[in-house]
C-alpha cells in the first residue's frame, strides 16, 4: 500500500516502511497463537527453505526478550533478536528487533513489528507493518522474507 503526500510522491518515511495484509482461512486464536507459541512458529517462521529455532524459552509479556535462529537452505545462519513491547491476545503484537550475529551483537538497526489480527467470522485479516528500514533495498528485502514466511503460515494452518 503506498501512500502519497499532496505532491502526489511517497515520502522517505513512508518509503521506508514495509506494510503486509493478508487473510487467512483460520480463526484468530490460531494465528494469534502461531505467532506467539514456539511448537507453532518452529513450523513457519522464515522464508521457504529455512528452519528455525527458538534460542531460551517465549516470555510474552512487555518487555521480554526473544531470540531466533534461522538456517538457510544455503547453511547460512541468520539471528533475529529483540523485545516484545506490547501483546493484546488475540488482536495485537508488537515487538521491537534486528539481525545480530551468534553471540547476540546486533548486526544492523533495530526495526519495529506491529502485527495485528482482525477476526472475519473464522478468517483472520493479519496486518504487518514493520518500520523503518535503513534503505527502500532493505524495505523489499523483508518483504520477499515476510511475504515468504506468510506464505508458510497459510500452509501450516491449513493443515493443523
Amino acid at each position: 500500500m503506498e501512500t502519497r503526500n499532496s505532491a502526489g510522491s511517497m515520502t522517505e518515511a513512508e518509503n521506508l516502511e514495509l506494510v503486509i495484509t493478508r487473510i487467512f482461512d483460520a480463526p484468530r486464536s490460531l494465528v494469534f497463537k502461531a505467532w506467539t507459541d514456539p511448537e507453532h512458529m518452529v513450523r513457519w517462521w522464515g522464508p521457504k527453505g529455512f528452519t528455525s529455532t527458538i534460542v531460551g524459552k517465549i516470555d510474552l509479556r512487555p518487555g521480554a526478550a526473544y531470540r531466533i535462529h534461522m538456517r538457510g537452505p544455503d547453511g547460512a545462519d541468520h539471528w533475529s533478536q529483540g523485545v516484545y513491547r506490547e501483546i493484546v491476545e488475540p488482536e495485537r503484537l508488537v515487538f521491537a528487533g534486528y539481525w545480530a550475529d551468534a553471540e547476540g551483537k546486533p548486526k544492523g538497526p533495530e526495526s519495529s513489528v506491529t502485527v495485528t489480527f482482525e477476526d472475519l467470522g473464522g478468517k483472520t485479516r493479519l496486518t504487518l507493518r514493520q518500520t523503518v528500514f535503513e534503505s527502500v533495498t532493505a524495505r523489499d528485502a523483508h518483504r520477499g522474507g515476510w511475504t515468504s514466511s506468510l506464505e508458510r503460515l497459510a500452509e501450516y494452518l491449513a493443515a493443523a
